[in-house]
């Protein structure tokens, strides 16, 4: 992997690898290499291959987020960050809802082992709306102030931040400071479809509210020329305003 990989202000591009064949990731790998420094396993890629892949995209030189949303009691994944944490991944995640218990003592263990790796957490994801928030989930307070409380709970328990939608990047930076990791799906470049994402913004847009690092996968992935994809998304990156 070489360093001359643009990214624009810090921001950068993490690409979902959302494929569970063998050849489909031994393609992705050696066409990625030269665009890209980071690559997310999530679980259809994960469960598939097992965890080989990691050792797989670590040889290839990418930086690999490993997208599996850990979501039990406090040992349990406790116990199954300790394994992640030995895989080498730099970013693993897991679901605030799980608690603050749950996220000091995995965030306490992976410290006390001085694994260098990040954890981040999970607040709501980009497929939902407010609708579903209230109606499905029964959780009033309203979509901004919910995802401000689960990453305030992130942050006091340790993680070191969270994945959110582009569209409350700047809050939590307010709120739990710059340093604070905002890793955000839901971003879709202006030529794209949306999909199943409903809380999204353009690159550009996203990169101007604040955000870290910018998941995409379909857009890119399913692309006829995904790595003038990848140029289209940072040329749009470049064009940084505000959100909505």
């Amino acid at each position: 992997m070489t360093g001359g990989i643009p990214q624009h202000s810090g921001t950068e591009i993490i690409v979902a690898l959302d494929v569970n064949d063998r050849k489909d990731l031994e393609k992705w790998g050696v066409m990625l290499q030269a665009k890209v420094n980071w690559v997310k396993v999530g679980m259809e890629l994960f469960y598939a291959q097992g965890p080989a892949v990691i050792d797989f995209l670590k040889e290839k030189g990418f930086k690999v987020f490993l997208d599996l949303k850990l979501h039990d009691i406090p040992n349990t994944v406790e116990k199954a960050a300790q394994v992640l944490a030995k895989m080498g991944v730099d970013i693993f995640n897991l679901h605030t809802l799980g608690g603050t218990d749950m996220m000091k003592r995995t965030a306490l263990t992976i410290k006390c082992a001085r694994a260098r790796v990040k954890i981040i957490g999970v607040t709501v994801l980009t497929s939902h709306s407010d609708r579903v928030l209230k109606d499905e989930l029964s959780i009033s307070t309203g979509m901004e102030a919910e995802v401000l409380h689960l990453a305030s709970l992130a942050k006091d328990s340790g993680l070191d931040g969270v994945v959110c939608s582009p569209r409350e990047v700047r809050k939590i930076k307010e709120s739990c400071g710059r340093s604070f990791l905002t890793v955000v799906p839901g971003v879709r470049p202006v030529w794209a479809d949306r999909g199943d994402q409903v809380r999204i913004l353009t690159p550009g847009k996203a990169v101007g509210e604040g955000a870290d690092y910018l998941v995409i996968g379909r857009p890119i992935l399913q692309a006829p020329d995904p790595l003038k994809a990848i140029d289209l998304i940072r040329e749009e990156m470049e064009d940084s305003a505000p959100g909505l």
